[in-house]
């Protein structure tokens, strides 16, 4: 073979390199979270809170929410969301409260006990988020959580994608073996 490359020999170098970005994307989220877990800990813990219990309570601080659309909100399983709700009901952090939407699935909505406890944690989040600014730059800061943004929307959408070409493809597949 003379000095060229084959011609699918650029388009493999160029999957590999998406590739590769994809994997050190979500290496460093993965990394990313596990820090802003410690941090939320580390903040919530004062308050008589844990990282989980925050989030959860931070999610229905605007307005009451089904267990579904914490979880939606969050990224994380419905069952996570009702385990940590229902622990909050009952240490009277939160409460379930009817939803005119939907019979069964009540709102959770925080306490003021609840809201206290959310209230002592930004002290240390304002300085925490001071230090952040100051080490990062606040424009460094506003355009990180820009990309972030963007890709969570991006991310919804090929996986939402993903999720409706693999069952219309099974569902193709069905339909031509008979099944």
């Amino acid at each position: 073979m003379s000095g060229t490359s084959e011609p699918g020999a650029a388009s493999g170098a160029a999957d590999r390199a998406r590739q590769d970005l994809f994997s050190r994307s979500a290496l460093g989220i993965f990394r990313l979270n596990g820090q802003f877990m410690g941090v939320a800990e580390e903040l919530a813990r004062p308050a008589g809170l844990t990282a989980a219990w925050w989030q959860v309570l931070g999610a229905v601080l605007k307005e009451p929410l089904p267990v579904s659309g914490i979880a939606r909100v969050m990224g994380i399983t419905r069952q996570s969301v009702q385990r940590i709700a229902d622990l909050l009901v009952e240490r009277g952090l939160a409460e379930y409260v009817p939803n005119p939407a939907h019979r069964r699935a009540k709102l959770l909505r925080p306490t003021d006990e609840g809201l206290a406890s959310v209230r002592r944690i930004n002290p240390g989040h304002a300085a925490f988020a001071d230090r952040l600014a100051e080490t990062l730059g606040e424009a460094e800061l506003a355009e990180t959580v820009r990309v972030l943004e963007r890709l969570i929307g991006a991310m919804e959408t090929v996986t939402e994608a993903g999720a409706e070409t693999s069952t219309h493809t099974g569902t193709e597949a069905v339909t031509r073996t008979g099944g």
